[in-house]
């Protein structure tokens, strides 16, 4: 199961993730009104084992402390990032959620340590990929191309069906899949590099 939340003033979207069977669950990218995540957890009987963040920016960990404080959960990121993880991860690793698996692949570009999750039919972006669009580049860390990769390498050779759920709700509509933001999305027209970086650098 999946449930999608949105949070604060920057149109944030944190997720729980959870298995139906064992109620095992992970909070994505927690950052404001914690006692509201938390809320919807006791009201679903669900067991928060893990905190996972797609990358290190603070308006997605900053509630990192407070829940583990309450659940003992143990955070899971980026082997990279500069927040220590409890469970370090890298390209194509899994982690099992009761009976649910998740399946994490890097993605830098907005962020170096971004990271996309996978699961079920869905996959969790964070600031790499929007609904209509995709993460700035111009914050510390931010960098072209390797947002050109982690778009058209990774993100775009993925399953049409497969559902996008971002960090943000700043498109049309909450989330999305892989086949619509190809229609869609102006970010993931095709281009070479070149093209790509002329693109984003134009005001």
């Amino acid at each position: 199961m999946l449930i999608q939340i949105p949070l604060g003033p920057m149109k944030n979207l944190a997720y729980i993730i959870s298995d139906n069977e064992t109620k095992k669950a992970a909070i994505v990218d927690p950052a404001w009104e914690i006692e509201k995540i938390l809320d919807i957890t006791k009201r679903n009987n669900l067991n928060i084992i893990y905190i996972i963040n797609t990358h290190s920016h603070s308006d997605h960990i900053s509630g990192n402390e407070e829940i583990i404080k309450q659940t003992n959960a143990k955070l899971i990121s980026y082997y990279k990032s500069p927040r220590k993880p409890d469970i370090p991860v890298s390209e194509n690793d899994e982690i099992t959620l009761g009976k649910t698996k998740m399946k994490f692949i890097h993605t830098p570009g907005h962020c170096p340590d971004s990271i996309c999750i996978i699961v079920d039919n869905k996959i969790l972006t964070g600031d790499t990929l929007f609904v209509g669009n995709c993460g700035r580049i111009d914050l510390p860390g931010g960098n072209i191309d390797e947002l050109y990769t982690s778009l058209f390498t990774k993100i775009y050779k993925l399953d049409d069906k497969l559902e996008v759920y971002p960090g943000h709700d700043y498109g049309e509509k909450p989330f999305s899949t892989i086949e619509y933001e190809k229609k869609h999305n102006y970010v993931l027209e095709p281009r070479n590099l070149n093209e790509f970086r002329e693109f984003m650098s134009t005001p």
